[in-house]
């Protein structure tokens, strides 16, 4: 007789010390046999939505908690009924499976460990090395989780399980309960079968709805309140609970300066527009924010002072010889931060599709806890929103951040005549304790040189 066991899986820190995190859904219910590492729940963090692995084989005793609710990291979400580990082994186990090292859970939510009987050692890279491309498309990219393909040991002789959520975001799920949609009869064409937002405004045309639904469909607004109530309250959770602290640590911890320059950018505008017609380019999406990035990624060979961070625990300015470039990106869950790993090392052509890739995952709400931190240093574009200059916040672990402003036609003094020139404001906020003045307006004037004469780039590789 096989001996069995309950064991319970807590609530695992998702990334970078996050104390709580909300459950989504649950993708399985009590009584399910599930494998190891099969996604048996999506859950919220204060940084992204995060599929979330099963750390064991067995039958599903209990669920803890219910969806909507904020757990505590550490507290109990969900029981399993698993095969004691002093228990008999299946007798027809072939030689080469009682050979292989036990496979055990990875408890912080990624998945398994890989079956090794060693540990792995990082060999040390020579310059003559180059490297892979470190930002893989989409579409390429591999999932947080490889689900172990085993047969579950026993089905029960009817599936009474309810059927799989459909895949879909939480402000897709919102527009579609906002509108009266059930989810389970929109199609969804984003990868895997994520039901996007526009899918739900596109089955709300097809006129399965009221028009009212529709209008409000087209016009993508906020729900009315309720007759009669004056104030409307929303809790304060996920992104912008985190968005929230992390702003007030940084302003209050990091002695601000914000410096302004403003360039003509009509030769940049220029080469955009011929790279856009050129044949190499053809299909990426390049912005003046390609262009921008490219220039600080230059700039901060020149001045990698700026490409630091203050160890306030060990009294320490660590300086990064990488570039882990945050862009933020508005949401509809709030303000994120993701960044790309590496950006120095990229072409321009990488960089235009990892940016490309960092908004669409980001706006989806499924940037990886990874992705949103272990940033250098930061690029906010205000100029989408017609904005000519800011003083942005530095992102917590940054000594520098860079706002880009709108692209104006201006009367400009040009070769000393006025003429109507393309213009953008680009503003500077960097951290007073490690970055001096001369260092911040250093590196401004040179992003600022490169944008005015993109052949400067040639005098500063």
């Amino acid at each position: 007789m096989t001996a069995t066991m309950i064991k319970e899986f807590r609530l695992p820190d998702l990334g970078e010390g996050l104390t709580e995190s909300e459950i989504v859904s649950w993708k399985v219910g009590v009584g399910d046999t599930v494998s190891l590492n099969q996604i048996i729940a999506e859950v919220e963090t204060a940084k992204a939505v995060v599929e979330l692995p099963s750390p064991f084989a067995g039958v599903i005793t209990a669920l803890h908690e219910q969806p909507g609710t904020v757990v505590e990291v550490g507290k109990p979400i969900v029981s399993f009924e698993v095969m004691d580990d002093a228990g008999a082994q299946p007798a027809a186990a072939a030689p080469a499976e009682a050979a292989l090292p036990k496979r055990e859970p990875n408890l912080v939510g990624y998945g398994a460990v890989v079956e090794s009987t060693g540990r792995p050692v990082r060999r040390q890279r020579t310059l003559a090395e180059q490297p892979a491309p470190l930002v893989e498309p989409v579409e390429t990219r591999a999932p947080l989780v490889e689900p172990v393909q085993t047969q579950p040991a026993e089905t029960k002789a009817q599936d009474t399980s309810p059927a799989e959520r459909p895949r879909s975001t939480p402000p897709v799920r919102k527009l579609a309960k906002d509108l009266g949609v059930d989810l389970e009869r929109v199609a969804g064409t984003g990868p895997g079968g994520l039901i996007t937002r526009d899918d739900v405004r596109n089955f709300v045309g097809g006129g399965d709805l009221p028009a009212a639904a529709q209008e409000l469909a087209a016009q993508e607004v906020q729900p009315a309140p309720a007759q009669g109530e004056r104030e409307v309250r929303t809790p304060i959770k996920g992104v912008r609970k985190y968005t929230a602290a992390a702003m007030v640590s940084s302003a209050f911890t990091a002695p601000h300066v914000t410096e302004f320059l403003t360039v003509d950018v009509t030769l940049a505008m220029e080469l955009l527009a011929r790279l856009k017609e050129s044949k190499p380019f053809a299909g990426h999406k390049l912005t003046p924010l390609t262009l921008v990035a490219k220039a600080v990624l230059i700039a901060l060979r020149r001045n990698p002072g700026l490409n630091a961070k203050w160890d306030e625990a060990n009294q320490e300015i660590v300086q990064f010889n990488y570039v882990n470039l945050g862009i933020a990106a508005a949401t509809p869950r709030g303000l994120t931060v993701p960044n790309i790993k590496d950006a120095d090392r990229l072409t321009l052509i990488d960089l235009s599709t990892a940016l490309a890739e960092l908004t669409d995952t980001a706006r989806a709400g499924k940037t990886s806890p990874d992705d949103l931190s272990g940033g250098t240093i930061s690029i906010t574009n205000i100029g989408v929103f017609g904005i000519d200059a800011g003083t942005p916040i530095l992102n917590p672990g940054e000594a520098a951040i860079l706002a880009m402003g709108a692209v104006r036609k201006t009367p400009w003094e040009y070769q000393d005549q006025v003429a109507l020139r393309q213009v953008m404001t680009l503003s500077l906020s960097f951290d007073h304790r490690l970055v001096d003045g001369e260092q911040g307006s250093r590196f401004l004037a040179d992003v600022g040189a490169l944008l005015a004469d993109p052949g400067m780039a040639f005098a500063m590789v």
